[in-house]
C-alpha cells in the first residue's frame, strides 16, 4: 500500500509509468491525493487514473504500480 511508501509525490512528476511485466502507461502527469494520472501517446493520447494505492514502488526513473495491462482498461479517460 503506497501508505508505506516514502515517496516524494513532486518527484514522480514526468517520469514513466509500469505495471506489471514493465506495461507502459505513459508519463506521469498529475498527482491527486488518491490517484496519479498517467498519459501515453504524442497524438492519439490515452490517460489512465490509477488508484495511490496501487504504487509498488519508485525506483528514481519508473513509477511501478501492480496494474496489469488486462487491468489498465479499467482506469482508461
Amino acid at each position: 500500500m503506497s501508505g508505506n511508501l516514502n515517496i516524494n509525490w513532486s518527484d514522480v512528476i514526468k517520469k514513466e509509468a509500469r505495471g506489471v511485466n514493465d506495461y507502459d502507461l505513459g508519463e506521469v502527469q498529475e498527482i491527486s491525493e488518491d490517484y496519479i494520472v498517467a498519459e501515453k501517446g504524442v497524438v492519439d493520447k490515452t490517460r489512465f487514473m490509477i488508484p495511490k494505492i496501487l504504487v509498488s514502488n519508485f525506483d528514481g526513473h519508473n513509477l511501478h504500480f501492480n496494474v496489469s495491462e488486462q487491468d489498465a482498461s479499467k482506469y482508461k479517460q
